[in-house]
């Protein structure tokens, strides 16, 4: 049996984005964005995420916060070096922004802890030069 001491709970998370121009329109401050998640739980511990927080910022400095249970309408249940892959996407108003999170996790003895999504930037291609 593993000591209190000895359990790690922590979750990896990587992004990537992708700009999606099919469903933009540049003429009316329209930019669709998708991420592709994937989180691997990098502790001992097996966990289920259980909600996600995600804090998205627009170039203008308009910021809106999303919160709901799970992810794409799932609660994966990883065990440890487990992931878990989805895409998902968001629209901003402005060719730039960024989003950072967590995702909330409950291992599988009940202890709860927040999995770190970093600051990921959105942006339209050919924006910056």
């Amino acid at each position: 049996m593993m000591t209190a001491a000895a359990k790690r709970y922590e979750c990896t998370v990587t992004v990537e984005v992708e700009f999606i121009p099919d469903q933009s329109d540049v003429a009316r401050n329209r930019y669709a964005f998708a991420y592709h998640i994937r989180i691997i739980n990098t502790g001992n511990v097996s966990a289920q995420l259980i909600s996600r927080h995600w804090i998205i910022v627009e170039a203008s400095g308009d910021q809106q916060e999303v919160k709901g249970l799970g992810v794409v309408g799932a609660q994966p249940f990883l065990n440890p070096n487990d992931f878990f892959e989805y895409t998902s996407g968001t629209v901003l108003s402005t060719p730039m922004g960024e989003m950072h999170g967590t995702y909330q996790m409950v291992a599988d003895d009940g202890v709860q802890f927040d999995a770190t999504i970093q600051t990921f930037a959105l942006i339209m291609p050919r924006v910056l030069h």
